[in-house]
């Protein structure tokens, strides 16, 4: 079974998603790939578990400048590509930012092999259904660009900025494909 419900945040109105193991989507209403991963197959229904009560006080305290000092219970679902890119998103520290590239790098040292591409760990960024949770805000082009955020380039800008993050280093692109 898979519960969800919703949270009003700043940055406007979120779906969370659980099944009884852990939080399976963390989305910003209208995002670019919403509610990718929820099993159209499995019985959804909206209602708070222990896991989504327990989502809902992370994000307020998130959202109030704070970084959590708790983990939540995650069920994420993906290739195994993904889920270790995913995995290397959740060692960002908060208010911290790392590239495609060194995102890249790291699989590439971890699997032996010589090279990556940075555009398939963009794409499996973008595909992360766990936003903020798994901190896909956090990642950024080497050449400073803010581009890439499934939220909206305006959410991961705030985000940073919550984070305390160094803006002045950091810029919009004007055009793009991950706009």
């Amino acid at each position: 079974m898979i519960y969800k419900t919703h949270y009003d945040s700043p940055l406007g109105g979120m779906l969370l998603s659980a099944d009884d193991k852990g939080l399976t989507g963390l989305w910003f209403d209208e995002q670019k790939y919403f509610v990718y991963g929820l099993a159209e197959s499995e019985a959804c229904e909206e209602q708070e578990n222990s896991i989504l009560t327990e989502a809902k006080h992370w994000m307020d305290i998130y959202f109030s400048g704070k970084e959590p000092d708790f983990d939540l219970p995650i069920s994420l679902s993906g290739t195994d590509f993904q889920k270790k890119v995913w995995g290397i998103l959740c060692t960002i520290p908060y208010g911290k930012t790392m590239t495609y590239g060194q995102i890249a790098a790291q699989l590439a040292a971890e699997q032996g092999a010589a090279h990556m591409s940075a555009q398939a760990v963009g794409g499996a960024v973008g595909h992360n259904p766990l936003s903020i949770l798994v901190p896909c805000h956090r990642v950024v082009g080497a050449n400073g660009s803010l581009t890439g955020y499934a939220g909206g380039i305006d959410r991961k800008v705030k985000l940073l900025t919550l984070e305390g993050v160094d803006m002045s280093r950091f810029f919009v692109p004007k055009k793009g494909t991950a706009l």
